[in-house]
């Protein structure tokens, strides 16, 4: 065969003009990512929730591409990894816009979503306690980056151009409606520092939901001095405008002030669909009086040296509740002893006074001036719990011996010696006599 090599050479040539170019890719115009985004599962929410929002955010791009060929020069293409429909460094945040909602997450970045591809964003949320029932729209944000051309324009190295995505897609959530309260008037009765009493709540449902089965109850808002005794009230039937009254026993911890303090109140209740749900909290303050306290309106009361004596003491309710089945009691210390040093004084209304006696005795050496002995009283609540009263002062004096008490004090001797006189008298006279 005449030039082998020739004819080798022309074969090889042949063959490299008829191969098609592998892996070459060639992208059509207007091919890019196609985003959309639902909410996945429940998108029905109740006022005063917290709930977390899923969303879907799903890439519906469709890779349009076509194969070339080339003899001898590849221009502009080659084997790509990353496709123009592929959205690149997605970030997904979520908006309130004008729904009754406070966005909890801040934005998200979810890595890359290619063509067909999608992915499930949790997003927490809290509903606002005074939403109103209805439809809302939130604004949900959707920003990529994506390849949009490529050319070799500079030679044989590709250039890559990228576009960056913001894209705002509206959703739809729904506030369903809901027994929602609100407390027009709170009573307190006998509510004071350290001890308890009756609270008198009125009750009104401003919501859109007639609630079924309804029970009133209250709840220590967090660390509030006033704690509930009985906490809950079954009312039954709270249609939508419904009053309903509701009275409680309350305590009152002793380390608490003459001020107002919050309570919470809450309604569970059955609803359209038979759920049983709880409504949003209604906070509510509650003036509270300071602790029962009481004085002394009477003068000091004398007692005289080395003698026994029944002394008054009036006392009176500083306070502004009943003090019932109360008991006032001093300590007689040095120079006082008493064998009754306790006295009953029944009920005392704010601003009522009552007397209370004592046995005292003081002491022949007492040193004549005033002394401050401690007092306590003790009571009942409204709650017929036992309360004991702040230790104040009971001012007592004691006074000097008479003048003429020494003589006093001789005077039955005189009286002996004066007896026997007359008698030995009588005797001697007698005696005379007879002689």
């Amino acid at each position: 065969m005449k030039n082998p090599k020739k004819i080798l050479i022309f074969l090889v040539m042949l063959l490299i003009g008829i191969m098609p170019v592998m892996g070459v890719t060639d992208y059509q115009p207007g091919t890019s990512p196609q985003m959309s985004a639902t909410i996945s599962g429940v998108n029905e929410f109740i006022p005063s929730q917290d709930v977390t929002i899923n969303v879907i955010v799903r890439n519906s791009g469709v890779n349009t591409t076509k194969f070339g060929f080339s003899l001898f020069n590849v221009t502009g293409t080659i084997e790509r990894d990353v496709l123009p429909t592929t959205a690149m460094m997605v970030k997904v945040g979520l908006a309130p816009g004008s729904a009754p909602i406070i966005i909890k997450s801040d934005p998200k970045n979810v890595g890359d979503i290619k063509t067909q591809g999608l992915v499930t964003v949790p997003i927490l949320a809290k509903i606002l306690s005074n939403a109103s029932m209805g439809e809302y729209q939130v604004p949900l944000t959707i920003q990529y980056t994506y390849l949009a051309s490529a050319d070799n324009s500079a030679g044989d190295s590709l250039q890559n151009h990228y576009r960056v995505v913001s894209e705002t897609i509206p959703l739809t959530i729904k506030i369903k409606p809901q027994v929602k309260i609100n407390v027009i008037e709170a009573v307190p009765e006998n509510l004071n520092v350290g001890s308890g009493g009756y609270l008198n709540l009125t009750i009104k449902n401003i919501g859109f939901e007639d609630g079924k089965k309804a029970t009133v109850k209250i709840i220590r808002n967090g660390q509030s001095p006033i704690i509930p005794t009985d906490s809950s009230v079954f009312v039954g039937d709270f249609p939508r405008n419904g009053i309903v009254t509701c009275r409680y026993k309350v305590a009152v911890s002793g380390d608490a002030a003459k001020q107002t303090y919050p309570l919470d109140v809450i309604v569970t209740y059955e609803n359209r669909d038979g759920d049983i749900v709880t409504s949003a909290t209604d906070t509510v303050g509650i003036p509270i009086g300071g602790k029962l306290s009481f004085s002394v309106t009477s003068s000091p009361a004398s007692v005289i040296q080395g003698s026994d004596t029944v002394i008054n003491v009036e006392y009176k309710n500083n306070g502004d509740t009943t003090a019932y089945h109360s008991q006032a009691r001093i300590s007689a210390v040095d120079p006082f002893t008493s064998s009754d040093d306790t006295s009953y004084i029944g009920d005392l209304k704010p601003g009522e006074t009552a007397t209370a006696r004592y046995q005292v005795h003081a002491g022949d050496d007492a040193v004549i001036k005033t002394y401050l002995l401690d007092a306590e009283i003790r009571y009942r609540d409204a709650l017929d719990n036992s309360q004991v009263s702040d230790t104040f002062k009971v001012p007592v004096s004691v006074d000097p011996k008479p003048a003429s008490s020494g003589l006093v004090s001789m005077l039955p001797a005189l009286v002996a010696i004066v007896i026997i006189v007359i008698g030995a008298g009588y005797y001697l006279r007698v005696m005379r006599k007879k002689k």
